[in-house]
């Protein structure tokens, strides 16, 4: 089954072409590290899943590009046919003069009404091309104008139309420090808005990957690019084929659905955070070694000490004994940062996947009690390697990951919109009062439910 990409915004647009490349070649490298006959099935099922094969012979990519002005989309339409290995189609794109200025109300309420015969003839046009649909996985950030507030129109059109089919939200938390004055209202007013219509939304921090670019990666003056090459990395590990328990002896055949109903078991609860190791410079893969015990122990302890990547993890946090009493393991918990789980998804990529213990996964203490942990942990697998790495492991996660950024993001914009800053910027283009406060409100209860996990 095919996934439609829909990119939106100058982040969506950006960030989408570098998902495209890493896909490309990770498919076109001689890395994988298996049988011929097993790399033609993951070749077929990536191509399946993510390009339609035209006259031209390079695959183009099943995406539609969106954006409110012309610049980005032209140099990633270019790029990509630069490539020589994947394009986008030449008809897939949309874009205007004029930009959303910032501002998630202008999106929303102005250009998403405007446009949006247009942007959905074209995505319509995109899922008729695909033999069976998955379902669509849209990229966006939520800090401007473009990709949040006309991002938030779109998918609520795509659940329109598309009643049935899958949709994933991929969306870029703004660094804590802030790009733009109003970033805070714009996430609010983004993820309450996500929140009625997606599935569920993958959320990658441009703080936690900016770290990764330092620390993991060495880069000394990181760039935009460098940011969303490992946002791309992480993405792909992730998105490319893998068996999963009810596949067989064949590629999963559903992606967005298996995601799913591994991760999202209750619609209160659609916050996926994503993890994968091991990140290093390609310069020196050559002399390192990586063992599976080795990854599955520092990967486990990313997940219950909420460490983003594999250096500066607190090795202190324990999962709380699930014979002491409640209120003793509940102050632990928070005295020792415990991040409880609804659901976690292990992906193992390369040498001897078969042969991995994932038991301490299955560990009925790192879950949240209304759910059997049988259910709640699953994992995939594939002998073929990922992207010049001979092991590596993703952990997609529904877990408290995400309460402290988004407590204080729903903090600052609580505090800026009391004192009435900037509203009447959102006022003119018809958002009112009452819409902050709904979206006020449909976060904090989001707050509350994974609080209380």
């Amino acid at each position: 089954m095919s996934i439609v990409t829909v990119q939106l915004g100058q982040c969506g647009n950006q960030i989408g072409r570098e998902v495209f490349n890493a896909i490309c070649s990770d498919v076109h490298g001689a890395h994988g590290l298996c049988s011929r006959k097993e790399n033609e099935s993951y070749h077929d099922a990536c191509k399946e899943r993510f390009f339609s094969e035209e006259a031209s012979e390079v695959p183009v990519a099943r995406a539609v590009l969106v954006d409110m002005e012309p610049k980005v989309i032209s140099q990633t339409l270019s790029i990509a046919a630069r490539s020589g290995y994947w394009k986008y189609d030449d008809g897939s794109h949309f874009c205007q003069k004029q930009g959303s200025g910032n501002n998630w109300a202008n999106g929303y309420s102005v250009h998403g009404p405007r446009h949006k015969e247009a942007i959905m003839n074209l995505v319509q046009k995109e899922a008729e091309k695909c033999d069976r649909l998955s379902g669509f996985f849209t990229i966006m950030s939520m800090a401007g104008g473009t990709g949040s507030g006309l991002g938030a129109f779109v998918t609520q059109c795509l659940r329109d139309a598309f009643p049935t089919s899958f949709i994933l939200n991929h969306v870029i938390w703004p660094y804590g420090t802030g790009e733009v004055i109003v970033q805070n209202y714009n996430s609010v007013l983004t993820l309450s808005h996500l929140y009625q219509s997606s599935d569920a939304l993958l959320v990658h921090e441009n703080d936690v990957i900016h770290k990764i670019c330092a620390q993991l990666m060495n880069i000394k003056q990181i760039s935009f690019r460098d940011v969303n090459q490992v946002i791309a990395h992480q993405l792909g590990s992730v998105f490319q084929p893998t068996y999963t328990a009810g596949s067989g002896s064949r590629y999963s055949r559903n992606p967005l659905g298996d995601l799913m109903e591994t991760l999202v078991p209750h619609p209160e609860f659609k916050m996926l955070g994503l993890r994968n190791i091991p990140q290093m410079p390609e310069n020196s893969l050559a002399y390192s070694t990586f063992s599976w015990p080795g990854l599955i122990k520092h990967l486990r302890q990313m997940l219950i000490a909420n460490a983003k990547m594999e250096e500066g993890i607190d090795w202190q946090v324990r999962p709380p004994r699930l014979d002491s009493s409640i209120p003793s393991t509940h102050s632990t918990n928070k005295q020792l940062h415990f991040n409880t789980s609804i659901a976690n998804l292990v992906i193992l990529r390369g040498k001897d996947t078969h042969s991995v213990d994932l038991g301490s996964f299955r560990d009925p203490s790192l879950y949240t009690s209304w759910l059997n942990p049988r259910d709640a942990f699953n994992a995939w697998k594939t002998p073929r390697a990922f992207n010049k790495y001979e092991k590596s492991a993703s952990l997609v996660s529904n877990s408290q990951f995400l309460l402290k950024p988004l407590d204080s993001v729903v903090g600052k914009a609580w505090n800026m919109f009391a004192s009435k800053a900037y509203i009447h910027q959102y006022t003119k283009f018809g958002i009112e009062e009452e819409d902050f406060l709904d979206s006020f409100t449909a976060l904090e209860q989001v707050i509350s439910s994974y609080t209380i996990l």
